[in-house]
């Protein structure tokens, strides 16, 4: 078990006394938090990272719809029992995630703490550290297009979306740790840092129920630890008795991440750290608003490496069963509804199609984003293609082309074996 050490690595991080002298440093940390690190100074930032530290890799995995170079950083085994990736600020508008996720890299690659370096033995740790760093640029929600990349991992339209459905699709990652942030909305709304965990009902029961685990056993206790307040994304709550008053997010929609994530069998995780400052220290200062920001930011994703330090067995088998259940092609599939969201009748089918045929035509214009999903496909008659339940992924093959999916990428014609 490795509680302690990995939970406060990165508060403060266990590099020795050389290391932390020249331990590279954001432009963030330079500024005492008075600005964001600029995409050169990220740049650098990485390169002088992956100089010092064996334990840390470098690697471009695509290009921007403005042609920025969109990285994937691996700090520890390369080959591991368990993979973890972090998705830092998809969203351009949202800088505290890019923040905490660079101040990781650093930390772990450049640590010295036995325990953690043994965990970093047996796990690969993945960073996006910045998936949209057009968005990061203009200061925009979505990218150079305007596309919000948390709605198209499934139709996989921009650059961004395809660079991380390619990383899932080659690392298998156990858990996709999400970093957002949010806009308060007082006084219902108004908490440090929300979490929430996949709500799509073709989640595995295993990999669901590790999910919700990270989100209410490990993030959002940690972060209170810290001192700061949590709540469930999307949940409006009382302010005086705490209870929920109303739902205005964070539904099962499986072309956003988090849920996407839990289709793809594996556990998913929600952060949104609040924007705006709301004390009068905060609006004094906002350099302060900006460090909590990325303080609870850090704290979550330390509690998600202490997750996988004491359960990291339980992860691993939980999504191998979902994997597993996948290729046994058994079960239902839900069109619709979510954990908190009884589906009406006619979004659950209980005997699913065994495949869909696509004609060639149709083929031509999804097969490239089939094949960034990791999803396999035998050659019919007359140049169509069938596309068999039997995989993996096996409710994703319904979402992507099934008539009733609300996100499909084409009508295939469901086949009865």
């Amino acid at each position: 078990m490795v509680p302690l050490a990995v939970c406060t690595l990165l508060v403060a991080p266990t590099a020795s006394a050389q290391e932390r002298t020249t331990a590279p440093t954001t432009g963030f940390e330079q500024t005492d938090g008075k600005r964001w690190t600029t995409p050169e100074e990220e740049s650098e930032f990485l390169r002088a990272v992956d100089e010092v530290s064996e334990a840390v890799s470098v690697e471009e995995i695509g290009r921007s719809t403005q042609d920025r170079p969109l990285r994937l950083v691996r700090v520890g085994a390369r080959s591991a029992r368990t993979s973890v990736l972090f998705t830092c600020s998809q969203h351009g508008d949202e800088p505290s995630g890019r923040e905490a996720c660079l101040s990781s890299i650093r930390d772990l690659g450049l640590t010295d703490d036995p325990q953690v370096r043994e965990l970093l033995r047996t796990t690969s740790l993945l960073f996006v550290p910045n998936a949209n760093p057009d968005g990061n640029v203009a200061n925009t929600r979505g990218n150079a297009d305007g596309v919000d990349i948390n709605r198209d991992h499934l139709a996989l339209e921009t650059p961004e979306a395809r660079a991380i459905a390619r990383v899932v699709r080659d690392e298998r990652p156990d858990i996709v740790h999400d970093l957002h942030e949010y806009g308060a909305k007082p006084p219902y709304y108004v908490k440090d840092l929300l979490a929430l965990w996949p709500r799509n009902l073709n989640t595995a029961e295993g990999v669901h129920g590790e999910s919700e685990r990270l989100s209410e056993e490990y993030v959002r206790p940690a972060v209170e630890d810290t001192g700061f307040s949590t709540g469930v994304y999307g949940i409006w709550t009382d302010p005086e008795t705490g209870e929920p008053i109303k739902q205005v997010a964070g539904d099962g929609q499986e072309r956003i991440l988090r849920n996407t994530t839990g289709v793809k069998n594996a556990v998913g995780l929600l952060v949104e750290t609040r924007v705006d400052p709301l004390t009068e220290e905060e609006q004094a200062d906002p350099a302060v608003n900006n460090h909590r920001r990325v303080d609870s930011q850090l704290a979550g994703v330390g509690a998600t490496l202490r997750m996988v330090s004491e359960r990291g067995g339980e992860i691993t088998a939980a999504t191998a069963r979902a994997r597993l259940a996948g290729l046994r092609d058994q079960g239902p599939i839900y069109f619709g509804g979510a954990d908190n969201e009884p589906p009406a009748p006619e979004q659950v089918d209980e005997d699913p199609p065994c495949g869909y045929r696509l004609t060639a035509d149709q083929f031509g214009e999804v097969r490239d984003e089939l094949a960034l999903h990791g999803v396999r496909s035998i050659p019919g008659p007359d140049g169509s293609r069938v596309v068999p339940m039997r995989q993996e992924a096996r409710s994703l093959v319904a979402l992507l082309l099934d008539p009733r999916a609300e996100f499909r990428l084409a009508d295939g014609e469901p086949l009865t074996c």
